[in-house]
This record gives structure tokens, C-alpha cells and sequence, in this order.
């Protein structure tokens, strides 16, 4: 399973579409262990660009800090689940917090 997580400087990009490169971390559900981590350029930001092109990259799910509902529409419609609301953190950590069910998603950071 691989989850997509925009990043900025090796954190966690609370502005989901200024991030400058997606983490792809592969991870294994039933271990829930990170398995391993593909840092990817994203084309640039237009309105569904990214969710397309995080769906063809193969991840089912983003995990973000702040992102407009519109946004998170276009993801699910390309089959992709969303978080909001993640805090600061290296994509590794928060991919294993999620598996780990003790990820807290507080406030979506980005309200348009």
C-alpha cells in the first residue's frame, strides 16, 4: 500500500498545494512497517493535476495538513482517501502513526 504525503524541506507541507516534492511511502498493513520511501516532483499545481496524478503513482491514500474540500473531492474521485488536519512531521512517522492508529488529525489548516 503507498501513501502519498506533500512534503516541504523533509516535513510534512501544511499547504497540500505548495508542497515541493510527494513522499510515496510504501508501507505494509499487517507488519505496519514502513517498507520503503520515493520522493517524487509533482507537476504543476492546477486544479486536478495532483489527485490524477497521485492516483496513476499508485497510492490510495494522502495524508495532509491543509486542503481545500474541492480538493479532497477530486482525490476521492480518483479513488484516493484523504486526512486532513496531520501535523508537522517527516512522511515516515506519520505514515507509521497512521498504521498505527494513534495519528492525530487536528484543524484542516487550509480553508478555501
Amino acid at each position: 500500500m503507498k501513501i502519498a504525503i506533500p512534503t516541504a524541506n523533509g516535513q510534512l507541507c501544511m499547504h497540500f498545494g505548495h508542497c515541493e516534492q510527494f513522499a510515496f511511502v510504501t508501507v505494509d498493513p499487517e507488519s505496519k512497517t514502513v517498507t520503503g520511501t520515493e520522493l517524487l516532483t509533482p507537476p504543476p499545481h492546477e486544479p486536478g493535476v495532483l489527485p490524477k496524478w497521485v492516483a496513476e503513482n499508485g497510492a490510495k491514500f494522502v495524508i495532509a495538513g491543509g486542503m481545500g474540500q474541492r480538493a479532497q473531492q477530486l482525490f476521492n474521485e480518483n479513488g484516493v482517501q484523504v486526512l486532513v488536519g496531520a501535523p508537522a512531521d517527516s512522511p515516515e512517522n506519520l505514515a507509521t502513526a497512521y498504521l498505527n492508529g494513534s495519528l492525530q488529525a487536528g484543524q484542516n489548516v487550509c480553508d478555501h
